[in-house]
């Protein structure tokens, strides 16, 4: 399979139906993600952080000293680190780094607060291993986006340390599902379209009991007070039903004064990544792992972990004290 084509990633996603019950949907993930395999190259370690399952990787030529932790997609009910496993990887080879893949609970044998909880014990678990705050990166996609957004909040109102930046792709951050592109982008998205909304509520519900105000910040992010959180690299496909997720979110922190940066690819699907996917002109180019955009530079203490990007188009206003989203479309 040609892993760059979007074309192929389609017919990949729909070569079979869709699979009915956890059991197979988590196992149909595992397949369809392990299409694009781990490079040789890898180094792979499994990790124990804290009674969390865990796995290291490293590309050759990496810093170790630094880590990108990454929590899987999958709507908190699938997803796995087998799933993500060559994402993950890859993305610490572009972003130069260690990578810590974490494999929290799954709804619904186990429902919120399993999840947000093993998301800390994760995070814990890097910090009691001497990595400073300021050399991790926190990324995930999908529900994993959220997750790794609402434990960056966590942190922020307990008055911890924060990672150095946060890296969401395609994030899921409100479960009430009221952003538009549900519906406008529903004939273009393969994994989430309209006939899929009633299984995105089950899944939901699946984790967020329905005792529980979808609203609630801990499972809804989109809702948070997000004021003093790190510098985030928001990154979402143009053909994804989840992109007024990203596109809210990212509005919400720049006008919290947190710096961001929200890049949308042209022509890509919800979580492309997972199998390297890219748009026809950065195929030209040769190509573009989305992580590249992590910018992580030389290990001076006294700079950032992340390097901003510049946006294609400036806002209107230049201030960059009162303006703090930059905006691009796809990358380069």
């Amino acid at each position: 399979m040609d892993a760059n084509g979007i074309d192929a990633i389609r017919a990949l996603l729909s070569s079979k139906p869709r699979p009915v019950g956890w059991k197979a949907r988590r196992e149909r993930l595992d397949e369809v993600g392990s299409v694009w395999p781990v490079a040789d190259d890898v180094k792979l370690t499994p990790a124990d952080c804290g009674g969390v399952p865990g796995e290291w990787s490293i590309a050759p030529g990496s810093d170790a000293s630094r880590v990108l932790m990454f929590f899987h997609g999958g709507g908190y009910c699938s997803g796995s680190i087998v799933s993500h496993r060559r994402m993950v990887t890859e993305a610490g080879r572009a972003a130069g780094a260690r990578t810590l893949a974490i494999g929290y609970r799954l709804a619904p044998e186990h429902p919120f607060p399993a999840a947000y909880e093993n998301a800390l014990t994760a995070w814990r678990f890097l910090r009691s291993q001497g990595v400073p705050a300021r050399s991790i990166a926190v990324g995930g996609d999908s529900a994993g986006g959220g997750l790794t957004a609402a434990l960056a909040c966590r942190l922020r109102y307990a008055g911890e340390e924060l990672p150095a930046c946060l890296w969401l792709v395609s994030p899921w951050t409100d479960l009430t599902m009221s952003g538009d592109s549900l519906v406008t982008k529903d004939a273009v998205d393969p994994l989430i379209h309209k006939d899929y909304l009633e299984e995105l509520a089950d899944a939901a519900d699946a984790y967020a009991p329905a005792s529980m105000d979808r609203k609630d910040a801990r499972v809804s992010p989109l809702y948070a007070k997000l004021s003093g959180l790190p510098p985030i690299l928001i990154q979402v496909g143009s053909a994804e039903a989840l992109l007024d997720d990203a596109t809210r979110f990212a509005g919400s922190a720049g006008t919290a004064n947190v710096p961001v940066t929200l890049e949308i690819w042209p022509d890509m699907i919800h979580a492309w990544p997972l199998w390297n996917a890219q748009p026809p002109r950065a195929r030209k180019r040769g190509r573009i792992h989305p992580a590249k955009s992590l910018g992580w530079i030389a290990p001076a203490e006294t700079r950032p972990i992340v390097r901003a990007v510049i946006p294609a188009k400036r806002s209107a206003s230049r201030d960059r004290k009162k303006v703090s989203v930059s905006i691009r479309y796809g990358p380069g």
